[in-house]
């Protein structure tokens, strides 16, 4: 049985040098909020006088002239050179935030950053958005929502294997926390950040996905935002809004502007973005959830709100630590089961004997050794038996999940029937 403290694992890991850099960020992106215990999150009930009209999850409008002038311009242009400053992203001189890239700790930080993410995305994000274009064809086009449980704030896999979902919903037990206030930061400030974020990048390098323990002290009270703007700024979209959201038990969501959500909500943030040359915005949510079955059993607000907004989604898994392999995360697999229309996962996923063939199409890809040794005692016989005999199993030309090494990587698809 796998140790409590292996559901702490952020799942969607990226590749070392990245790691690096995102090591990096969680220094930069310091925040007042403190992390919560998970029971007091999953426990939370909201009180009468904390109801209100609930905030239902966006859906693609058509597309229209008029589509994005809702936003706030001065504010998108806010959040979008926040989130390019921090992914190393030089600015245009017009922004307020262009005399802090002037610093000479920053020059370096974006020399790194330029090197490592060509690395990433010539390794990697071209192979998956070659790969995909072929064997998700209909689904990376879709604008179906995606579902990714044991997420973390890894956006950047979830949306380069499908980029134009309407609604991404990611789920891990980090808190949101606040962005940094650049603009209130001195030189020499930005400066000791920096170096304190080189101090912290070389513990990452050897990893391809946070470990427990650093975690733990990264994430704590830096949380997710920093990160998942990171990967929206280096995905190309613009940021037209950010807002932090409590999610009730019905599935409804608040809107807290200060970011001090009520305790008796479920703490996320929502982002709303748009893809360079679109005018057609997507929505990402982050929540931070326990998805044990105690989780569920504490409250019902993920289920109501996926059961009402995330129908015939389209769910995807990795790295996640082989959580749904046991019976203590059942519902979570149980809902997956049902909601989802298609599901992308390694095997760290749901184990192949929970696919009933009446109900599923399944397709292999890459090869099945076993797992990494942590977690040696979840190999499945019946889907090392499926890649030796060979039918049903394509190639795969890049690493992704714990092995992340090319010809060492899997992934399954399995595409709901009717």
């Amino acid at each position: 049985m796998v140790e409590p403290h292996v559901s702490r694992f952020l799942s969607g890991r990226v590749p070392p040098l990245l790691m690096a850099f995102l090591g990096l960020v969680m220094s930069l992106a310091g925040c007042t909020e403190s992390q919560r215990q998970n029971t007091a999150v999953t426990n939370a009930q909201p009180t009468p006088s904390a109801q209100s009209k609930p905030t239902p999850v966006e859906s693609k409008a058509p597309d229209k002239p008029d589509l994005l002038a809702k936003f706030d311009r001065a504010e998108a242009e806010r959040l979008t050179d926040t989130a390019k400053f921090i992914a190393g992203i030089k600015l245009e001189d017009k922004s307020k935030l262009a005399r802090l890239t002037k610093n000479g700790a920053w020059i370096e930080y974006n020399k790194f950053f330029e090197e490592a993410w060509s690395k990433l995305e010539s390794q990697q994000l071209s192979p998956i958005k070659k790969w995909s274009s072929t064997e998700l064809k209909s689904l990376s086009q879709t604008s179906k929502p995606i579902f990714y449980p044991f997420a973390g704030p890894d956006f950047l896999y979830a949306y380069t294997f499908f980029p134009n979902a309407s609604n991404y919903l990611l789920i891990g037990l980090e808190p949101v926390g606040k962005l940094p206030s650049l603009t209130t930061l001195s030189d020499d400030e930005i400066s000791q950040k920096l170096r304190e974020m080189n101090g912290a990048m070389f513990s990452l390098l050897q990893f391809s996905f946070f470990q427990t323990k650093s975690m733990q002290v990264d994430l704590a009270d830096k949380g997710t935002l920093p990160i998942l703007f990171v990967f929206l700024a280096r995905t190309n979209n613009q940021i037209l809004a950010m807002e932090y959201v409590g999610m009730d038990k019905n599935g409804g969501l608040k809107t807290f502007p200060d970011g001090n959500i009520d305790e008796a909500y479920l703490k996320g943030a929502k982002i709303t973005f748009v893809q360079a040359g679109k005018s057609e915005p997507q929505f990402l949510y982050y929540f931070a959830i326990d998805l044990s079955d105690e989780g569920f059993e504490a409250t019902p607000a993920l289920k109501n709100f996926v059961e009402k907004n995330f129908k015939e989604s389209i769910t995807y898994t990795k790295a996640a630590s082989y959580l749904m392999h046991y019976e203590n995360f059942s519902q979570i697999r149980d809902l997956v089961l049902a909601k989802s229309s298609a599901i992308l996962q390694d095997d760290s996923g749901m184990p192949v004997r929970f696919f009933e063939p009446k109900q599923w199409n399944l397709q292999f890809y890459g090869t099945y050794t076993g797992p990494i040794a942590l977690f040696a005692k979840e190999y499945q016989d019946d889907l090392r038996q499926i890649y030796e005999t060979g039918a049903n199993v394509k190639a795969l030309n890049f690493g992704i999940g714990y092995k992340y090494g090319l010809n060492e990587s899997n992934l399954m698809l399995a595409t709901k029937k009717n």
